[in-house]
């Protein structure tokens, strides 16, 4: 029974319909559900807002376009005009994250952006990503990254190894970073939200506290999201510019 009201329990991963080829797990989850309605959320929002192209704008519409310049301008003012060709993909990216932390609010879903192994997927995604763009661009001149000009040679014993270890960990401090704070968000909600019966009719209390939290959340959820895209412009970035 008290397994069954941990907070911890709201993360775990239930198998819809299971699917195996060979040794290999390929199951259709609860989080494969829910990032594909993401998917599907953000897409729809996108396309039937703008569909009309209104003078005017309707409330959907002015909320698209905003999404659209405010993801345009953090590319444009972080990896300046080489930077648009990217735009796509740090728009999708963000909207797949903001999608994942605004759908995990809701009662009895499920938060896919609350497991590291989600997070890191999309990190390491971009990491490679990056370090292809950074490697094709620029050829070997890409390795001068790790020893940046005008550092004196005796000290490139010790900052080459420090820049290596800077750099390999780019996909670790991302994912961990929306992982660690969507889940420790999540178990608060659940633990306050475990007072309110218990409390009777004092119930108010923890049910104010909820809602305080849920708007806090709601903040964190942007907020995350928002870190993510700009750390991948500033990645993209030092790939396309090498500094």
């Amino acid at each position: 029974m008290a397994e069954q009201h941990s907070p911890l329990t709201q993360f775990e991963i239930a198998t819809w319909i299971p699917i195996r080829i060979g040794d290999l797990d390929v199951s259709f989850t609860n989080s494969s559900a829910f990032m594909i309605l993401a998917i599907l959320g953000a897409s729809a929002m996108m396309i039937l807002s703008v569909r009309s192209r209104a003078l005017v704008p309707s409330r959907w519409q002015l909320i698209a376009e905003i999404c659209y310049s405010f993801i345009a301008k953090m590319v444009s003012d972080t990896v300046g005009k080489e930077g648009k060709p990217y735009f796509p993909f740090v728009f999708s990216l963000f909207m797949f994250v903001l999608f994942g932390n605004m759908l995990g609010l809701i009662p009895y879903s499920f938060t896919y952006t609350s497991h590291i192994v989600i997070t890191f997927a999309m990190a390491g995604f971009i990491f490679l990503t990056v370090t292809t763009v950074a490697i094709f661009r620029h050829g070997f001149k890409f390795f001068g990254f790790f020893l940046p000009e005008g550092v004196p040679m005796i000290m490139a014993p010790l900052l080459i190894p420090i820049e290596i270890i800077s750099y390999l960990s780019r996909p670790i401090s991302l994912s961990v970073r929306l992982f660690a704070n969507m889940m420790a968000g999540h178990t608060l909600l659940k633990v306050v939200a475990g007072f309110v019966v218990p409390m009777g009719i004092f119930g108010f209390i923890p049910i104010a506290g909820l809602v305080a939290v849920t708007g806090l959340e709601l903040l964190i959820a942007f907020l995350q999201a928002y870190i993510f895209a700009i750390l991948t412009c500033i990645y993209i970035n030092d790939a396309v510019h090498m500094h």
